[in-house]
């Protein structure tokens, strides 16, 4: 990344994002201004207090309450930003990144943006040499993503580019074929895009899919297998318990986070090669039209939110970038 992108350690500097824990464990995260103050029901908090100190610091309210505070982890970041559309969870986002072997300098595309959170991932993942190309059809979502993006990192990745479109249409306008290392694909059907993305993928590269229900798992999995261009797809699901340990009480927690999605991998073979048959009992693969009309938007219950609630929260996301970048060129001024 550029030295314009926000740093992640040191002393608080104006424009950071930081997150202060209360006593009661409430989580609130603030951008930093010089004079500002950050106001609770009990006490007031002055920004100046936290600007120079290190990461990691316990200030003091107004009315003597302490607040712990540190730089938003990125996991922190994507579960409270704005959004458009609903975001692929960290505990997704980790298994994308690993099983999916995301390297740095890689070329990395992802299809839809949504929020912008997997991005962040992935941009982070492929490194300054790495090149990220998302698309993504609405252009609300885009804007929404684009404004999480730079709020988070201070400004606009040089080596991101966001395109409004369909991917099996914009797809081949945006990458040269066979040059591609990585696919990431976040949709109601991914199996219209496999033709696209098996023509920009290099030979050994990746393509994962992120599905949400059974029936679109199944039908992802044997349009894979049907194109005859991939390695046999591997469908998982991550679940995450986390654990209660104060002293002898160790036990698991009450609450976890359950199904969110399935993830489908697979390899492009090599041009022209066969993939070796497998040993196993036949199992139908044919589809008919009720079959496919149980995958439509529709009959899945997609959920849409309204172009005026999308418009208001790009406009939140873009603001708090904006007042980044403005922190951000004044600090720079004062510097020189």
């Amino acid at each position: 990344m550029t030295d314009a992108l926000r740093r992640q350690n040191g002393p608080f500097r104006e424009g950071d994002r930081v997150q202060l824990t209360g006593p009661k464990g409430k989580l609130n995260t603030i951008t930093l201004e010089a004079g500002k103050v950050f106001h609770t029901h009990r006490g007031m908090v002055s920004h100046d207090r936290l600007i120079g100190a290190p990461d990691g610091s316990v200030i003091e309210a107004t009315n003597g309450d302490q607040y712990l505070a540190l730089r938003p982890l990125l996991n922190d970041f994507v579960m409270s930003m704005p959004r458009g559309a609903a975001i692929i969870y960290p505990k997704d986002a980790a298994q994308i990144v690993a099983f999916a072997d995301m390297f740095p300098g890689a070329t990395v595309v992802e299809a839809g943006v949504g929020s912008g959170a997997l991005s962040l991932w992935l941009l982070r993942a492929i490194g300054p040499e790495g090149r990220l190309h998302s698309f993504e059809r609405r252009e609300e979502f885009a804007d929404v993503a684009r404004g999480n993006v730079a709020s988070f990192l201070g400004s606009d990745p040089a080596n991101w580019s966001v395109t409004v479109g369909d991917l099996a249409e914009a797809l081949p306008a945006e990458v040269e074929p066979g040059t591609v290392d990585r696919v990431v694909l976040d949709m109601l059907a991914p199996w219209e895009c496999l033709p696209a993305v098996a023509d920009a993928l290099a030979p050994g590269g990746l393509v994962v899919c992120y599905v949400a229900t059974v029936t679109q798992l199944s039908r992802v999995a044997e349009a894979i297998r049907g194109t005859e261009l991939f390695t046999n797809p591997d469908p998982f699901e991550t679940l995450v318990r986390g654990w209660h340990v104060e002293g002898l009480a160790v036990r698991p927690d009450h609450r976890m986070v359950g199904h969110t999605g399935f993830l489908v991998t697979a390899r492009r073979l090599a041009p022209g090669a066969v993939l070796p048959e497998l040993k196993r009992r036949p199992s139908k693969s044919d589809y008919s039209e009720e079959d496919v009309e149980a995958w439509t938007p529709g009959a899945l219950g997609e959920r849409s939110a309204s172009a005026k609630k999308l418009r208001k929260v790009a406009r939140e996301a873009q603001s708090t970038a904006a007042s980044a970048a403005a922190a951000r060129a004044e600090e720079n001024s004062d510097n020189k």
